[in-house]
């Protein structure tokens, strides 16, 4: 029954994720996320129900339109792809469980905000609020322990972020502040304070890769919500696991 239902949660993730690029492209720029129907960004051409299978499309068609031959990101089925596994993923460690219910809240959050910030370097306070109101409710009827810390972990994630953003002048962006308000429900003080950590160290492996790579200008700004999102994932699921090694390996 467990791998029947890790592959169902695959199955719906791919599906949400489709959604999800949805919601990050059109949200920030003021569009519905229902009407009009998705439709490919050089012809507009109207995509049908075979073309917009989650992941599946993109392989069959080869990575472009049908009419006009024009590319289609990457970032589309990737997002598909990484929603579906991390919902199963999700149901494999937490079950039918009220943690099961945050983590896919958390998921879906940071998959979209990963969609916007990377297409328009926004991350949208209606998707924030949205998120952040239901994972509150969530964190009161499956709170961490001791309870408390939650709240003192939002507390701390906002602090830091707008601290920094003083110092710096500007060096954080408004979004990001925010987002670690609600990444601090999930996560508690401690794993906060970790995913922050990661985050900028994934940030800066990205911004040295993005110069080497792609030839970007160091003042050239970079969306800093994957690195954000990529951290908290890592933190969520094995944040434990990953300061445990540490202590280990510190006073072993």
């Amino acid at each position: 029954m467990t791998l029947m239902y890790t592959s169902i949660f695959f199955l719906y993730g791919t599906i949400l994720g489709s959604f999800y690029n949805v919601v990050g492209l059109r949200m920030p720029v003021k569009q519905s996320i229902v009407f009009p129907g998705s439709s490919c960004p050089g012809c507009s051409h109207q995509l049908k129900w075979f073309e917009l299978i989650p992941v599946l499309s993109f392989l069959f068609l080869k990575g472009s339109c049908r009419k006009c031959s024009s590319q289609i990101s990457f970032l589309y089925p990737a997002m598909e792809m990484l929603t579906g596994v991390l919902f199963a993923y999700a149901y494999w460690k937490y079950q039918f469980s009220l943690e099961f219910a945050v983590a896919l809240l958390f998921i879906s959050l940071l998959v979209i905000i990963t969609v916007s910030d990377l297409a328009y370097m926004i991350i949208p306070d209606k998707i924030l609020l949205f998120f952040g109101g239901a994972l509150l409710v969530l964190r009161v009827f499956e709170p961490l322990t001791p309870w408390w810390d939650a709240y003192a972990g939002s507390v701390a994630g906002f602090s830091l972020l707008l601290f920094i953003a003083i110092v710096s002048k500007g060096g954080m962006g408004g979004g990001d502040i925010k987002l670690y308000a609600v990444i601090g429900l999930v996560l508690g003080v401690k794993l906060t304070l970790l995913s922050f950590f990661l985050a900028t160290l994934i940030g800066t492996m990205a911004g040295v890769a993005g110069i080497v790579w792609k030839r970007k200008n160091r003042k050239e700004p970079v969306p800093f919500g994957p690195s954000i999102a990529a951290a908290s994932v890592i933190t969520y699921f094995w944040g434990e696991d990953l300061i445990s090694l540490y202590l280990q390996l510190l006073f072993s």
